[in-house]
């Protein structure tokens, strides 16, 4: 079990990642590719991208076990800001903290017994060894991350909308509270399901929650604790990594089929440019649709500084219920099930 230790000041120092980070998302995808589970979320994903990689997967496998440690350099904070930067800040890691990550992970391959020669060449230093590894992981986000970045964003945006209304709704304790069921708020201390038994304090420095849309199961924090604390945890998933507006409904059928996934797109709240985004359009159709819910008393909008925040109306949260009832239904007479 997993036990994050909070104070007063921690809890006034939660916040959540504005957005998903590339490199966790690199890195816990790649663990997502070698196990079987979740078929409907990653069973396609997993198909198209093994189709598209080569021998990159090598290097990372040394790197990145399929289960247990892997070393805290390869995510740094940079990851959020972009690959490049995140690549960059991989480079640039202190030798003496990447040969003592490297131990520490040799230690935990085989009780030490094997370390693969790529690991000796990465703790031994040296331009080389880093090129490799830099380029090994720009190869695999090509292959695995990047088609499928714009879905990644929406899910991580849409799980930091609900976030954010738990927060405003009642404060900081709220928001941990909402996390996903893994994951159990009993103050002042967040319990998690995790492999091993580990406590973390803050000691005031705050908490980074980071959605991650490859993260599954159980979440993830860094090994290091004189490092700034994040908790990675997974989002709550509606289709596999893709966007597909949702055709064929009957909320289609009523308000047409881009009106229908701009709403749909809204979720727990969302600015114009995140509506576009989330359901595949151009900033402009999503703006006028927008406007047209708005109109019909479905959304209400508040405008921020130069942006606009969309949230659903009851009315419009009562025409999306319905619309994912008679979807239930129609499931249930072909399962004999109602799924969720």
């Amino acid at each position: 079990m997993l036990r994050i230790h909070f104070t007063g000041n921690d809890l006034a120092g939660v916040r959540t990642a504005a957005r998903p980070d590339v490199l966790w998302e690199t890195i816990l995808s790649f663990h997502r590719l070698r196990d079987r589970r979740g078929p409907v979320v990653f069973g396609d994903w997993r198909s198209e991208t093994r189709m598209r990689l080569g021998g990159e997967t090598r290097l990372l496998a040394a790197l990145v076990p399929s289960r247990g440690y892997f070393p805290d350099f390869l995510t740094p904070a940079e990851g959020v800001h972009g690959l490049d930067e995140g690549l960059e800040a991989i480079r640039a890691t202190d030798s003496g903290r990447l040969r003592g990550e490297l131990s520490l992970l040799a230690a935990h391959r085989s009780g030490g017994r094997t370390v693969p020669h790529s690991l000796r060449a990465l703790a031994d230093g040296g331009a080389e060894p880093f090129d490799r590894l830099v380029g090994a992981l720009r190869s695999y986000h090509r292959a695995a991350v990047e088609p499928y970045w714009p879905h990644i964003r929406a899910r991580v945006e849409a799980d930091r909308a609900r976030r954010g209304r738990a927060l405003l709704d009642g404060g900081a304790e709220e928001l941990l509270a909402s996390l996903p069921p893994m994951l159990r708020w009993r103050a002042p201390v967040l319990e998690a399901d995790y492999p091993v038994d580990r406590d973390v304090h803050l000691d005031g420095r705050g908490l980074l929650l980071q959605p991650s849309y490859f993260c599954r199961g159980t979440p993830v924090v860094l090994r290091d604790p004189a490092l700034p604390p994040v908790l990675v945890y997974p989002v709550t998933h509606g289709e596999a990594p893709t966007v597909r507006a949702p055709g064929g409904s009957s909320l289609a059928k009523l308000v047409g089929q881009t009106r229908s996934a701009v709403l749909h797109a809204i979720g727990d709240g969302g600015t114009t440019s995140e509506l576009a985004r989330r359901a595949g359009v151009s900033l402009a159709s999503a703006s006028q649709h927008a406007g047209v819910l708005r109109e019909a008393g479905l959304i209400a909008t508040l405008r921020h500084g130069n942006a606009v925040l969309h949230t659903l109306t009851p009315l419009g949260a009562a025409l999306l219920g319905g619309a994912q009832r008679t979807v239930d239904l129609r499931c249930y007479a072909r399962n004999g099930t109602v799924t969720s």
